[in-house]
């Protein structure tokens, strides 16, 4: 049932016929007991009121078979002869009867109630004794009768319901359809809405139980054009920076063209090559960044060894770069098990291998270490580099941003690619000047990603 308000109609309707079929039981079984109480209340009265009678001689002991007698008894309209009323001598003799009293005795106690089946039908029975007078009255009750009253007050009751039902699911199906009205405006608003338009749904007047639905469509809306936002940045920003490298490019091979003297072609290559170098990584960053973003689920973990994964990319990235600087790597870092993505810790680590080694002078080191605090454990990536001024610090790991010691090749997006990459792998990285000079890069691993 996907429809909320045929879904709420059943329910309600559902539960008020189940609270009437309840009340209805509840009123059935009370009005049983009372009336039980209230007629067996009447027997001993009519059996005492008889008995009483003939205690003041108005009906003659000494005459038996007083088939006859007029003997009062409490009868309704609607339930004529319901009472029966015997009065028999305590030798066994029958002195007298009421008209629908039976023959037989009405009951074998000699005083109190009792129940007695007589041709096949139950009759309850209050029997008063009167041992001076030597007689015994019995007055009874046929609980046939008993039970049509009772089930006469149940009709009374589930008719009427039987009748209301249906206008009671009209009531309760208007009920519910405005109830969800605030609902269709809401779906009405957002249809009408282009698709540009991402500014907070007002929430005027709004029903408490819709405020939460608002604030979450408001949250999502925001995060929407966040993001769209950082889409046009990026994308003006990526045009920009490949822009310029290719503009070198085809500057740099129209001179290789057009001069004679090898120096000069010799040198226009080279920045071709350069250029190239430094557009391949841009565009190596970026399609990184599109990668990282474009994930959203969560990325499977394995047992990664820190240790070995920045050897590996301490022979690639030498390799690659030339650079003149050495790169150490604490034996420790061989013997830590981190259970982490690998590609994404991989892509922060290269990234911030790469810076690294791009600002170390020739015949610089870096070192890789392990640092161990409570309640996390750190990769430590130290270069001898320029480090960071403080005033830029706050805008490193911007997309983009490149500072006063900016690297030849640099694009500005490394320490984003790494601050992304760690963030959606669970860990941290944190920034901070070196006391002795360069800058130190930390992996911060909680203790529970340790292996």
């Amino acid at each position: 049932m996907r429809s909320i308000r045929a879904r709420l109609f059943f329910i309600l309707l559902v539960t008020t016929g189940l609270m009437w079929l309840s009340a209805t039981l509840w009123i059935f079984f009370s009005t049983r007991a009372e009336v039980e109480q209230v007629l067996d209340a009447r027997l001993m009265e009519a059996a005492k009121m008889v008995s009483s009678l003939v205690v003041n001689q108005e009906i003659d002991p000494d005459r038996p078979a007083q088939t006859k007698a007029k003997i009062p008894v409490l009868d309704h309209p609607h339930y004529d002869r319901q009472l029966s009323c015997q009065i028999w001598s305590l030798d066994g003799t029958l002195i007298g009867k009421s008209e629908s009293a039976p023959d037989t005795t009405l009951s074998a106690h000699a005083t109190g109630l009792s129940e007695t089946v007589i041709n096949g039908e139950t009759w309850r029975v209050y029997a008063v004794e009167n041992a001076e007078l030597g007689v015994r009255v019995l007055v009874g009750d046929n609980l046939r009768i008993r039970d049509r009253l009772v089930n006469d007050v149940v009709k009374g009751l589930l008719f009427p319901a039987l009748l209301i039902i249906p206008l009671l699911a009209t009531l309760i199906w208007l009920s519910v359809g405005r109830g969800l009205a605030p609902l269709r405006k809401l779906a009405g608003d957002l249809s009408a809405r282009d698709a540009s338009d991402l500014h907070p749904i007002k929430e005027t007047a709004t029903p408490s139980e819709i405020s939460p639905v608002l604030g979450a469509l408001n949250g999502l809306f925001g995060r929407v054009a966040g993001a769209r936002q950082r889409e046009q940045n990026f994308i003006a920003f990526a045009a920009h920076e490949l822009r310029t490298p290719l503009a070198g490019l085809k500057t740099q091979a129209q001179v290789a063209l057009a001069s004679n003297d090898a120096e000069i072609r010799e040198k226009a290559l080279g920045q071709i090559v350069a250029g190239v170098d430094r557009t391949g990584r841009l565009v190596r960053q970026l399609l990184d960044i599109a990668s990282v973003e474009a994930s959203v689920a969560t990325r499977a973990t394995g047992d990664v060894n820190p240790g070995e994964m920045l050897i590996s990319l301490r022979n690639e990235l030498l390799g690659h770069t030339g650079s003149a600087a050495t790169v150490a790597i604490d034996p420790c870092l061989v013997h830590l098990r981190v259970s982490i993505n690998a590609d994404l810790l991989r892509l922060a680590a290269r990234n911030l291998m790469e810076n690294a080694l791009h600002h170390s002078p020739a015949g610089g080191a870096i070192h890789c270490s392990l640092e161990t605090d409570e309640g996390t454990v750190a990769i430590t990536i130290n270069d001898d580099g320029p480090g960071i001024p403080a005033e830029e610090m706050p805008h490193v790991t911007e997309r983009f941003f490149r500072g006063r010691f900016k690297a030849a090749i640099g694009s500005g997006l490394g320490l984003s690619i790494a601050e992304l990459a760690l963030d959606h792998a669970g860990a941290t990285l944190e920034l901070q000047n070196r006391v002795t000079g360069g800058l130190s890069a930390r992996i911060v691993l909680p203790v529970g990603l340790i292996a």
